[in-house]
């Protein structure tokens, strides 16, 4: 299956079959089988909200031998750290050493895995994303690049199991949605995504609450911390064959001296994106010594997708990333020497 730009697209029936029938051939209850959940390093709102309400609805079915986690330090961002069923989430050292069954969610790739992709060997391995970039990874693949966020396919494989949404599932999968959506304002909020908000609403979930906490709230010293970073951005608008590209960094020295915690550096890609004279938008975080996470975002004319795989990442067409090494000005400039080449249509 094919989306219209002829990236692969779509899960089939018979995928779908796979996964169901996966699920409903583990044993429930205190001896039944040992079911392992995992979700990308740095786990952002659509990792975590999905695996989260797919651990709880994995509870309503009667499994009860449920862990959740994800690789690296076991640290969760402030917005998240309210999400219904934390209690199921382990350090990634905890992690079951031989489950019966082990469902990734929203990883495209193994390196997005670090040292948990050990748990690869399981004999059933399941993979939920909508990452273009997925490399097909694992066993069973529910993988569908249309898409608007990991949580789309959480809720179609939870009602081909039957289960009902409540309100703690219906509160995961909305942060979820409403994160990689940007707010539901994002290319891929479709019908659908609307649909799903509507069921998801209907259980009685409060939506201004779940939006003041996830994108409205923040220490002083984060927003201290952004004008910093923000004023110290370059536009440079013969970018991406003179649609521009507009770019900013933030080093582990500006966190120490706001006393904040790397999370609040996600949100700089969206006022850094917004600038009228670049199509292109990119943040760079340093994460150790010569070593940075880099955020890329399109407004159309490029696929930064195609940068951010070139460079060992991945993403979509208009929101990407990937681990960049030297000083930010080194990152950049491999980022604007490939742009040229990920131009899609004129803006």
């Amino acid at each position: 299956m094919t989306t219209p730009s002829g990236e692969p697209g779509g899960v089939t029936e018979a995928e779908w079959s796979a996964a169901v029938e996966a699920v409903r051939g583990l044993a429930p209850g205190p001896d039944g089988d040992e079911i392992q959940l995992v979700c990308h390093v740095n786990p952002d709102g659509d990792a975590l909200g999905s695996m989260l309400g797919f651990a709880l609805g994995m509870r309503r079915l009667g499994f009860t031998r449920v862990r959740a986690t994800f690789p690296g330090e076991f640290e969760l961002p402030v917005p998240y750290q309210n999400l219904p069923g934390l209690d199921l989430l382990v350090p990634q050292d905890e992690a079951y050493a031989r489950p019966a069954i082990v469902l990734i969610f929203d990883v495209a790739a193994v390196s997005r895995l670090g040292d948990l992709r050990r748990l690869l060997a399981a004999p059933c391995v399941i993979v939920l994303d909508h990452h273009a970039s997925n490399t097909r990874f694992g066993g069973v693949h529910l993988v569908d690049p249309r898409a608007a966020a990991t949580s789309m396919m959480v809720d179609g494989l939870l009602g081909r199991l039957g289960v009902p949404l409540d309100a703690q599932i219906a509160e995961c999968l909305y942060v979820a949605l409403a994160t990689d959506t940007g707010s539901f304002k994002f290319e891929l909020t479709t019908p659908a995504v609307h649909e799903l908000a509507a069921r998801l609403v209907a259980t009685g979930i409060r939506p201004g609450d779940i939006s003041r906490r996830i994108f409205d709230t923040r220490p002083f010293g984060a927003m201290k911390l952004a004008g910093e970073v923000l004023g110290r951005a370059c536009l440079d608008p013969t970018a991406a064959g003179g649609r521009g590209m507009v770019w900013t960094y933030a080093t582990l020295a500006d966190l120490d001296r706001f006393d904040q915690r790397p999370y609040v550096l996600d949100a700089l890609i969206d006022p850094v994106r917004s600038v009228a004279e670049a199509d292109v938008a990119v943040l760079v975080k340093q994460a150790a010594e010569n070593e940075w996470g880099v955020s890329l975002r399109s407004k159309g004319a490029v696929d930064v997708s195609k940068v951010a795989v070139a460079l060992g990442g991945g993403g979509h067409r208009l929101a990407a990333g990937f681990t960049g090494y030297g000083t930010p000005g080194e990152v950049v400039a491999q980022v604007r020497a490939l742009l040229d080449q990920s131009l899609t249509f004129s803006t």
